[in-house]
């Protein structure tokens, strides 16, 4: 949620254009749910309807923008925040905006609003190649931060970048979350390497009925 002037990443999407995609989501009897909700009720079968809605990084304008537009339209969604960085800014993108990140207390009213926290590591390192002391830092040590400030399990792990490997999903498993998700997963598969569809500011209907088909086609 923010300006999309100068966004090389793709990162950010107009208010606005957010909540015209909410509403083509809610017209076709779809419902926004949280990425750990869809996993459990996805076990029990209980799944048909829910689409996973999840954003990374943990910006604040997550609280200020999004969850009023997901409480419109009866959503939620998890949000995967970066640890060590609460408070902070996005300083690992070297180009592209600045953008604040959600404060601790922000964290803390996200998730007794019934929005799901999820770890994005501990400082937003790319995993792959990582040995088994930074891994364990940035998987392990990140959601036990989490978890001491929401007061709740975290289940859910988002690779930064997308960047995995196998000692990277096997850490994320160790570490106790329920699931793990990149975006394209490449080789590996399963809960720890759950692939996502990217929807970003470029995407009205036409573009959203596509990836829905797509979507429907992998699965």
């Amino acid at each position: 949620m923010a300006s999309t002037s100068e966004d090389p990443y793709l990162i950010t999407v107009d208010p606005a254009r957010f909540r015209r995609q909410l509403r083509w989501l809610s017209a076709r009897g779809l419902r926004g749910v949280s990425v750990g909700t869809l996993m459990r009720s996805h076990r029990g079968g209980s799944a048909a309807g829910m689409v996973g809605l999840s954003f990374d990084d943990g910006y604040r304008d997550f609280v200020e923008e999004a969850m009023p537009a997901l409480a419109e339209y009866g959503f939620t969604a998890t949000v995967y925040v970066v640890a060590d960085r609460l408070g902070g800014y996005n300083d690992w993108d070297q180009q592209g905006p600045r953008k604040p990140l959600m404060t601790a207390c922000q964290v803390h009213e996200a998730a007794a609003a019934g929005l799901e926290i999820g770890s994005h590591g501990l400082t937003h390192r790319r995993l792959a190649g990582l040995g088994a002391r930074e891994l364990a830092a940035q998987v392990a040590d990140s959601r036990r931060v989490l978890e001491d400030l929401t007061g709740q399990e975290v289940e859910g792990f988002c690779y930064p970048y997308g960047s995995l490997d196998a000692a990277a999903v096997e850490a994320v498993a160790q570490a106790g979350y329920g699931y793990g998700c990149a975006v394209s997963p490449g080789v590996h598969s399963g809960v720890y390497a759950l692939p996502r569809c990217y929807v970003g500011d470029r995407d009205g209907p036409l573009h959203l009925a596509a990836k829905l088909v797509r979507d429907r086609w992998r699965r």
